[in-house]
C-alpha cells in the first residue's frame, strides 16, 4: 500500500509541476500515453481475471512489491486526470503558490491513504470469499470487467 500512496504523491507532484501539461502538449504524445496506459490496464485486468483462488495458491504467491505499487500509480491515467482537475480547480492558499501546492498535496495524500486503507479493510473482510474457488472467480472476473470498463469509459 505504501508504494501506491507514494506513487500517487509522485503523480500529484508531476501534475502540479506542469510536466504532464508539457508532455501532453507535444504533438502526438497524448494518444501514445493513453494507449500505453490502456494496454497496461488491460494486462492488469487479464491478470486479475485469471488469478487462481487463494486456496489453490497455498501461500506460494508473491506479495505485491513497493515498486509495483509505485509503478501502478505512475501509469494510472485516471490518477493524472483526477489530479489535474483537483490542482487546477481551486486554490487553498491565495497568493502563495508553493503553500497552495503543499496544502493540496497534504490533503490529497491523507485522502488517498484513507481510501487505500478502506480498500485494504474491505479486502480483508472478503478474504473468506477469496478462498472459495467459485466466489473467487466471480469476484476476480467482476473486478477485471470493471477495470476494463473504467478504461473504456475514460477513452470514449
Amino acid at each position: 500500500m505504501a508504494g501506491i500512496v507514494i506513487g500517487m504523491v509522485a503523480v500529484m507532484g508531476i501534475t502540479a509541476s506542469g510536466v504532464v501539461g508539457v508532455l501532453l502538449a507535444v504533438p502526438g504524445a497524448t494518444p501514445v500515453v493513453v494507449a500505453m496506459a490502456a494496454a497496461y490496464f488491460v494486462y492488469l485486468a487479464f491478470r486479475i481475471a485469471t488469478a487462481p483462488p487463494l486456496a489453490e495458491d497455498a501461500g506460494q504467491g508473491r506479495q505485491p512489491s513497493f515498486a509495483a505499487g509505485v509503478f501502478l500509480s505512475l501509469v494510472n491515467s485516471k490518477g493524472y486526470a483526477a489530479m489535474a482537475a483537483l490542482f487546477s480547480g481551486f486554490v487553498l492558499v491565495q497568493e502563495h503558490l508553493a503553500l497552495d501546492i503543499a496544502a493540496k498535496l497534504a490533503v490529497l495524500a491523507a485522502i488517498i491513504t484513507a481510501v487505500n486503507l478502506a480498500w485494504l479493510v474491505a479486502g480483508a473482510a472478503l478474504a473468506r470469499s477469496f478462498r472459495k474457488p467459485r466466489a473467487n472467480r466471480i469476484i476476480n472476473v467482476t473486478f477485471a470487467i470493471l477495470l476494463v470498463a473504467s478504461v473504456f469509459a475514460l477513452l470514449f
